[in-house]
């Protein structure tokens, strides 16, 4: 030990002054600046955000509940695709069946079973086309919510389906659930499945769920944008 130093009987060096003026508490260990530490995972692995009302509570990085807009406008493009697809696969078929009716000779006794026949034809040549596309739209309503947390309007839009209480994506069950409660709300002329995407609006839960989100125990969040 060098002349002019204070005694220290155990080896340990002094606290260095802060700076800035400001001593950190004892026993918290310092930080970087502008990396403060956080407690915990986000919320499904998505950005920090406040707690809300009606989120899991304990859990950190709860992203903020989605708008309406939003997913009005995920839907809207997700029919747009959807549609756009049936529409190419079903053209030839429709382009058959418009042949076939201006073959009929419109002079003939025979047009009105001529016309019928061609509608009869083009009705039975779709509707395998129209059994195979509702299939196909099944496995990518379920399966990207299920592994995915979003379609690709959904994705457009920023939101994410979550399971509501952990934050992991739906699944298959929950994927599935949330999907076939408004098809079997589409029955009734189709206002059943409209009620089901606007039920979110009168849900007292804080966390905008329809009746098939709380089937499914799902909540939509906006992750992005």
């Amino acid at each position: 030990m060098s002349y002019g130093e204070p005694n220290n009987p155990y080896g340990q060096q002094p606290p260095q002054p802060d700076p800035y003026g400001q001593q950190a508490p004892q026993g918290v260990p310092p930080q970087g600046y502008g990396y403060p530490q956080q407690p915990g995972q986000p919320y499904g692995g998505y950005p920090q955000h406040p707690q809300q009302q009606g989120m899991p509570q304990g859990m950190p990085g709860v992203p903020p509940i989605a708008s309406m807009g939003r997913r009005l406008g995920a839907q809207l493009i997700d029919g747009v695709l959807i549609g756009i697809v049936y529409v190419v696969f079903l053209a030839p078929k429709f382009s058959d069946f418009i042949d076939a009716v201006r073959a009929c000779d419109s002079a003939s006794s025979t047009y009105d079973t001529c016309v019928n026949n061609a509608t009869s034809d083009f009705q039975s040549a779709t509707l395998p086309i129209a059994g195979i596309f509702m299939l196909v739209v099944l496995l990518y309503q379920v399966l990207m919510i299920a592994f995915v947390g979003a379609t690709l309007g959904k994705l457009a839009v920023g939101i994410r389906v979550l399971k509501a209480e952990t934050g992991a994506k739906p699944g298959i069950g929950g994927g599935f659930l949330r999907w076939i409660i408004p098809v079997v709300g589409s029955f009734a002329c189709g206002i059943g499945a409209l009620v089901v995407y606007l039920s979110p609006f009168w849900d007292k839960s804080g966390r905008k769920q329809g009746w098939h989100d709380k089937v499914a125990s799902t909540v939509v969040v906006h992750v992005k944008g």
